[in-house]
């Protein structure tokens, strides 16, 4: 890898992580709401969470503000490690060419398989960090509490623990679903951003090195990302988060297919869109300040940095 790519993957992870410090306690909300009524039907389970505002309010309550930055250090790490990767690898494929077509227009095709392999290929690495990320944002007091408890007291405890019980693989479980919902959401983000930006700077609505270019695409991508995500977040955050037998099975899903066939039985094709709102809420103001940050980085460094480089 040459410098210049380097840099890339290092401006993707610092962008995403400066947006996941303000978007954490949407993460948390997200994940509580997608776990509340897990396999049971409307009507036969408590709703502790109503809704987004309901959400922050009944966690500030009973678990403490603290509580809304539950997950945070390993969701930083999660961030920098998956999003340097992804929008390192997918950035250097656009200077290499490889998302425009043989007129030299961009492809939305090819944006979109380019913006799914990085996506696959960064969710992947960090899987462990998304695990830990969503385990100690559920953890809540029994009166709120949803889905599987499980007893870490931060990230080094949590791997220790996972570690000495399930050894390495362990450390991945979950990638299953980890996998396809970052493939779909990096398609869905990635090409819809560039399809949108460039559109945008044509239409000369703002200047063309303006912030705003891209603020108007991210809002745009964080609808597309919002629609095709959810139903495999959803599946995502249960597989992580569901307890294992002694044999390092998992007690409600043996994988992906299970369960988006147990959630369509038992909550029908509304339980793979739980906390649709605040996957917007989280994903739409994620999008835009990662998008953001990583454009105003880009430009900041190349414009001010480059020639140290060579």
């Amino acid at each position: 890898m040459d410098k210049s790519n380097a840099v890339e993957f290092l401006l993707g992870g610092l962008s995403t992580s400066s947006a996941g410090i303000f978007t954490n306690p949407l993460e948390v909300v997200k994940t509580r709401m997608q776990l509340q009524g897990e396999l049971q039907a409307h009507g036969q389970y408590n709703v502790h969470y109503r809704s987004v505002v309901h959400a922050f309010l009944t966690i500030a309550r009973n678990d403490g503000l603290s509580a809304l930055q539950s997950g945070l250090v390993p969701a930083l790490y999660y961030q920098f490690v998956m999003n340097g990767i992804r929008l390192g690898m997918y950035q250097t494929l656009v200077n290499m060419g490889y998302t425009k077509n043989k007129n030299g227009e961009l492809s939305i095709p090819r944006s979109m398989v380019a913006g799914a392999v990085a996506g696959c290929v960064g969710a992947s690495i960090a899987s462990p960090f998304y695990m830990l990320k969503t385990h100690l944002q559920a953890q809540a007091v029994k009166e709120i509490a949803v889905g599987y408890q499980h007893p870490h007291y931060g990230m080094s405890d949590g791997f220790r623990a996972i570690y000495s019980e399930h050894g390495m693989l362990g450390l991945w479980r979950g990638v299953s679903g980890a996998a396809p919902r970052v493939t779909v959401g990096s398609a869905a983000q990635l090409s819809s951003f560039s399809a949108t930006k460039e559109f945008v700077i044509k239409s000369k609505f703002f200047k063309e090195d303006s912030w705003l270019n891209a603020l108007v695409a991210s809002m745009i991508s964080g609808f597309a990302v919002t629609f095709f995500m959810t139903p495999f977040d959803v599946v995502s955050t249960r597989l992580y988060n569901q307890g294992l037998d002694a044999r390092g099975r998992g007690l409600l899903y043996s994988g992906v297919a299970d369960c988006f066939m147990k959630i369509f039985k038992t909550e029908g094709l509304w339980g793979f869109y739980k906390g649709w709102q605040v996957c917007y809420f989280r994903i739409g103001p994620h999008t835009v300040l990662t998008l953001v940050f990583w454009d105003e980085f880009r430009k900041i460094y190349f414009n001010f940095s480059w020639p140290k480089i060579h």
